[in-house]
């Protein structure tokens, strides 16, 4: 199967293409959505984040437990995923660069600040809690420090790790000794014009509500910001030391993500998932990313024992190909399946549809994304957005 990949990936001239990297980047765009559909069905949609209208960990039910273990699995572990493979493609950029000789940063400024512009759009038109416009920012700052020294790089990144671990410590240190319940999410409920706005208003209300809250929205890439940092440049690491490979040191290297990142990353999860809202930074920002080298390992070790792509495997490659389009697609599906602007099923839906309508829209997403991406990536080679995007930056 690698055989495969590989040799349609192969251009004269240039290395290989890392299919497993495909693989992975659409195991992350899908998988962020396992977070965000959440977001967009829940009373009060993106507001409901900063609110306690996303809800807690409940294991009383089948439905409770089959809901909270979706959440589980999806709270920052694939936010995470993607980061460290956003750091991994900027690595190859650079790597490109030195390859045809061309000056660097260059011209990988105006693709960062392009990204800025989309994820800006992304913001304001569809979805509140873009993750593009954070990219961008750190894409500048991380493009800078690949020409500086592998010391200074080390030094960056671990002072970047640890200035977040103390933030996070400092704010659930803060929620502890607060003691509301409503934990990191607030504790208010979702005010009733806010939900009747997602459920009845009009489009530009809810791009004036978002405007009119950008701080307040903007909250999680300023939070983050050490935490990009950080796993931007243990991307450029992971894909210089070879993880990415299909030969025995990219196996090695997998399995120890797998053994250290799920062992230590899903207990823990579990232990703080359990252990209450107020636990939540910790599990998101802390548990989130050691899970996420752990899917490495795990995904690798899957597409090894794969003997041929099957559907699913090319769907994936296909999501991962084609990820700026799949990310923003995702959601505006979900924006028109969810608020009163489109289907409504958010308010049509009473709770006890809930959660398995909600897990159905996921499912029927990914299938589109999965069909879309492998159907365009026949008569073209990168996405739409994607297109857009080369095409700008050659004008």
């Amino acid at each position: 199967m690698t055989e495969t990949l590989t040799s349609s990936a192969t251009t004269p001239g240039r290395p290989a293409r890392l299919p497993l990297l495909d693989v992975l980047r659409g195991v992350a765009i899908l998988g962020t959505l396992m977070t965000n559909v959440w977001i967009f069905t829940s009373p009060g949609a993106e507001w409901a984040v900063l609110s306690d209208g996303q809800g807690e960990m409940s294991f009383d039910s089948f439905s409770a437990a089959a809901e909270s273990t979706m959440r589980l699995l999806a709270n920052g572990k694939f936010l995470s995923l993607l980061t460290i493979l956003f750091g991994v493609g900027l690595a190859i950029q650079y790597s490109a660069a030195e390859r045809r000789g061309e000056p660097w940063p260059g011209r990988y400024r105006w693709r960062a600040l392009f990204l800025f512009a989309e994820g800006t759009l992304h913001f304001i038109l569809v979805f509140a809690w873009d993750v593009l416009m954070g990219y961008a920012v750190t894409a500048l700052l991380v493009a800078w420090l690949l020409t500086r020294t592998p010391t200074a790089r080390r030094r960056v990144m671990w002072w970047a790790a640890g200035l977040h671990l103390t933030l996070i410590g400092l704010l659930t240190a803060g929620l502890l000794a607060d003691g509301s319940e409503g934990g990191a999410q607030g504790g208010a409920p979702v005010p009733r014009e806010v939900v009747d706005l997602y459920a009845h208003g009009g489009y530009l209300e809810q791009v004036r509500f978002r405007l009119d809250n950008a701080l307040d929205f903007r909250m999680e890439p300023l939070l983050s910001f050490c935490l990009l940092v950080f796993l931007f440049l243990l991307g450029v690491r992971l894909f210089r030391a070879g993880a990415f490979g299909s030969d025995a040191t990219g196996r090695r290297i997998r399995a120890r993500l797998l053994a250290w990142g799920l062992g230590l990353g899903l207990p823990l999860s579990v232990a703080l998932s359990q252990a209450g809202p107020d636990l939540f930074f910790l599990d998101r920002y802390v548990a989130g990313p050691l899970m996420a080298l752990g899917s490495i390992g795990l995904i690798g070790a899957l597409v090894e024992r794969a003997r041929r792509p099957g559907p699913l495997l090319t769907g994936l490659t296909g999501v991962g190909r084609t990820a700026l389009s799949g990310y923003v697609l995702q959601n505006v599906l979900c924006v028109f399946v969810s608020y009163g602007i489109g289907l409504g099923l958010a308010h049509r839906l009473d709770e006890s549809w809930r959660p398995w309508w909600v897990m159905g829209l996921w499912a029927v997403v990914c299938a589109v994304l999965m069909a879309g991406s492998t159907l365009w990536l026949r008569r073209f080679r990168t996405g739409p957005l994607e297109s857009v995007q080369k095409w700008a930056l050659r004008h």
